[in-house]
């Protein structure tokens, strides 16, 4: 998944080493089993870390304006951002539960006087 590939040059590597799979069987592995190895891989992804500078900051996105709140831990490393038409609270708390869903709980988060880095 990481190079690219066709499933027919797979299909030769793999004959090349004596084993005989079809390109569509090869289609079907990838389909049947990335998800999984999406969720391993996303189950052993090192934490951001324990600080969180966040900022909200008003963009024109496609001709509108826009919110767009961005976190970033202490090694400049994106927790997460979301973009939203309108500033409410809801969309703050369902920012920061993806956030922490995604990175785990902060120590700490710094929000004021922070510029974020677009």
């Amino acid at each position: 998944m990481r190079y690219p590939v066709s499933y027919r040059d797979l299909q030769e590597i793999l004959a090349e080493r004596g084993i005989a799979v079809d390109h569509a069987t090869l289609n079907r592995w990838v389909v049947r089993y990335s998800p999984q190895i999406a969720t391993q891989a996303h189950m052993r992804k090192r934490r951001t870390a324990n600080s969180w500078r966040v900022d909200e900051t008003y963009i024109k996105v496609r001709g509108k304006w826009t919110y767009l709140y961005q976190a970033v831990d202490q090694r400049w490393t994106n927790a997460r951002f979301h973009a939203v038409r309108a500033p409410a609270i809801c969309l703050q708390r369902r920012f920061f539960r993806k956030a922490i869903a995604t990175n785990g709980v902060p120590d700490r988060v710094a929000i004021d006087n922070w510029a974020a880095p677009i």
